[in-house]
């Protein structure tokens, strides 16, 4: 049997959506142990001078406690 918790963190990438995801991902990895998934829950963009200049997620991040 495992148990899991989830946190929420929120990732930002000037290229794409899918990169914020990535970099989210990575940077949880080196965080926390055992991620298992992910649920992306928000995106959003971040515009100035009517141009798309930042692409964020919000995301639920699972991962399994060691026993």
């Amino acid at each position: 049997m495992s148990v899991a918790r989830v946190t929420t963190i929120t990732a930002r990438s000037s290229v794409s959506f899918e990169d914020a995801v990535r970099h989210g991902i990575e940077r949880s990895n080196e965080t926390l142990r055992n991620v298992s998934g992910a649920w992306v829950k928000e995106n959003q963009v971040i515009v100035s001078d009517g141009a798309i200049t930042e692409w964020q997620v919000t995301m639920e991040v699972t991962f399994v406690l060691d026993d």
